[in-house]
């Protein structure tokens, strides 16, 4: 009963402690802007990358706007060796807001979680979208 009354107490603390200090602010990107204003990508972000895997996967549509590959691009930061951070790391973007709410990404179970150029292919830039090469760039391993 006491250790019932205990973790009541931590939990009531947890969510007085939230709300004075407020949502967290993840890492800010590289971009001037996002492809959508924050508060849209805060809410709809999980509907975006899901209506540009279905155009990809099912339809062969490969357009930018919403893609996982465009997010890594801005929102990872290198540390101090130079070497990309994973963006889900510890205090890196996507990880900041997902420990807040409470909710597992599965993104990055399948794909990297930074950029990547893999040896002996051309420069990004090179490469036409939707080739053979371009659906290789950024899977993990």
């Amino acid at each position: 009963m006491r250790a019932a009354a205990v973790i009541s107490g931590l939990l009531m603390v947890a969510v007085a402690w939230t709300a004075v200090a407020g949502p967290p602010t993840p890492p800010r990107g590289k971009g001037e802007q996002c492809v959508e204003p924050t508060e849209v990508m805060r809410r709809d972000h999980m509907q975006f990358l899901k209506h540009q895997r279905d155009e990809t996967m099912h339809r062969g549509i490969r357009t930018t706007k919403h893609s996982l590959i465009e997010c890594l691009e801005c929102h990872t930061r290198k540390d101090e060796m130079g070497q990309f951070r994973p963006v889900n790391a510890e205090g890196e973007f996507c990880q900041v807001c997902h420990d807040y709410s409470g909710v597992k990404m599965d993104c990055f179970e399948c794909h990297a979680t930074t950029p990547r150029q893999p040896k002996n292919l051309p420069p990004r830039a090179a490469v036409e979208p939707g080739s053979d090469i371009s659906l290789r760039l950024h899977i993990a391993p």
